[in-house]
């Protein structure tokens, strides 16, 4: 189990909606949202979702479906709050790009400016690096340095200094630039990096030059001390049964790699801000959103900027982020060419709950153009590595400790609960039907391939990535958009 900030019970059906615009969606469109939702839910076991659609910065539809607290039996709506998880490191990029633009940093200086006392290694490592994702440095939260007794112990409380020196003791796995990785530990030093350059601490910053003037009431840092109306309760799976979040100790929810409360209310007012130059030129904008070029002048695999990524769907481009932590998920989607945006948040953790693959779908019940193709079945030239996912699924379901399967960098701790997960995620009869290759690619000798599994009319997406040596970088199942 994971508590990454990266990126099942039948639910009750109870959903509650705020007045929209006169430009609101119709009838008939809202009601196929309705259905799709609550089928999701229903497959997914989520608990509860928000579901947030806007058109050039004003709300379609904001909506809340099922429970933000089983206990309570509380229903949520678009104003319960949900934690961002990773999709906070937009607001973080936004806060360094506005200091960019009152020239208290360069995207060039090297970050041992502002911290001083770090190893030789970092010299090279720029804040466009931090940005990006590129600089190296290992992941802070990978989960054997969370553990009890670990580096980062998620238990125990450190202070900013603290989690900076620990920091400055990890490995720097590749040369900045070089390479693009998704690592929590470069935004966690951002928002250290905020501090020191502006004297405030990150989250009083953000509510000051960001949340405030936005007029997002509600938005705000993680607090389980302060008394905070409408918030909800995260949800995890172990061993198939519902628990609530995991908790972890107030340092790890400080830092500004993704610890924020919002709702889908407050993140209109953030959608709306995005078109215009409120908090940030155009060229700043714009430079978020490119994808950073590596040392080669190409640009990164996953095509991430400054806290957004960017795609396309069916031709469109799609600038987006996800996110969990602590029992929640959820995404940003903006269709820039449709200037469209959906936001999808829940309330159950990232390896049960698929809010990226509802957000497409629910776009395309708003714009056809972008609703998901179907995903048909390729021809597999390596089916060799079907068969070994196949095997693996088969001694993880049998509760069998698959640790020297995965690569050293998977982060992978065998937990007893693993086989009761995956057999919460996968169909009932996932083994009645080979898995059917619908996508596949390789990078620096990785392979990731994505397979459809289980009999027709109940089929799950599964992901298998796997290192170059052919060991497992990542095994997980997740909601079949087809099936809608």
């Amino acid at each position: 189990m994971s508590l990454t900030r990266n990126l099942l019970l039948a639910t009750l059906f109870l959903g509650t909606t705020m007045p929209a615009p006169a430009a609101a969606l119709k009838p008939a469109q809202i009601a196929a949202i309705d259905r799709y939702v609550s089928a999701e839910m229903a497959r997914q076991h989520v608990p509860g979702v928000e579901v947030g659609v806007y058109r050039d910065g004003h709300a379609l539809l904001l909506k809340g479906y099922g429970l933000a607290n089983i206990e309570w039996q509380a229903p949520v709506t678009p104003a319960t709050l949900m934690q961002s998880g990773s999709v906070g490191k937009q607001f973080a990029a936004t806060a360094v790009m506005m200091l960019v633009e009152q020239g208290k940093l360069s995207l060039d200086d090297s970050i041992t400016r502002y911290f001083p006392d770090a190893p030789a290694g970092w010299k090279a490592i720029r804040v466009k690096n931090l940005l990006s994702h590129t600089s190296g440095l290992a992941e802070y939260e990978d989960p054997s340095r969370m553990q009890p007794g670990g580096l980062f112990d998620s238990r125990k409380d450190f202070t900013e200094d603290e989690l900076v020196k620990k920091i400055e003791t990890l490995p720097i796995e590749f040369r900045p630039g070089e390479r693009w990785d998704y690592r929590n530990t470069n935004y966690a030093l951002l928002g250290v990096l905020i501090h020191k350059v502006t004297g405030q601490d990150y989250r009083d910053f953000m509510r000051e030059r960001i949340f405030a003037p936005l007029g997002m009431v509600s938005t705000r840092s993680i607090s389980e001390r302060d008394i905070i109306p409408g918030r909800a309760a995260g949800y995890e799976i172990v061993g198939g049964q519902l628990k609530n979040q995991t908790w972890v100790s107030p340092s790890l929810n400080s830092t500004a790699d993704g610890t924020l409360y919002f709702n889908v209310v407050d993140l209109e007012k953030w959608d709306r801000a995005l078109y215009g130059t409120r908090l940030l030129s155009r060229k700043s904008l714009d430079t978020m959103w490119t994808p950073f070029l590596l040392n080669d002048g190409q640009p990164n695999p996953s095509h991430y900027g400054f806290g957004w990524a960017s795609d396309s769907m069916n031709g469109h481009r799609v600038i987006q982020h996800s996110g969990a932590w602590q029992g929640f998920t959820c995404t940003i989607n903006r269709y820039v060419d449709d200037k469209l945006t959906v936001v999808v948040l829940t309330n159950l953790d990232a390896a049960h709950a698929s809010p990226v693959y509802m957000s497409h779908v629910i776009a395309g019940l708003v714009e056809p153009a972008l609703m998901p193709k179907p995903n048909p079945a390729i021809k597999d030239d390596k089916p060799e590595i079907a068969a070994h996912a196949r095997e693996v699924l088969q001694r993880m379901l049998a509760g069998k400790n698959l640790a020297g399967e995965f690569d050293a960098d998977a982060g992978y701790v065998f937990d007893p609960n693993d086989a009761a997960d995956m057999r919460s995620q996968l169909p009932a009869k996932w083994d009645a039907a080979p898995l059917r290759l619908i996508k596949r690619g390789e990078h620096d000798g990785a392979v990731r391939s994505v397979y459809r599994v289980g009999p027709d009319g109940d089929t799950r997406i599964m992901l298998v990535e796997l290192d170059a040596k052919g060991k497992l970088l990542n095994l997980a199942v997740k909601s079949d958009p087809d099936n809608r």
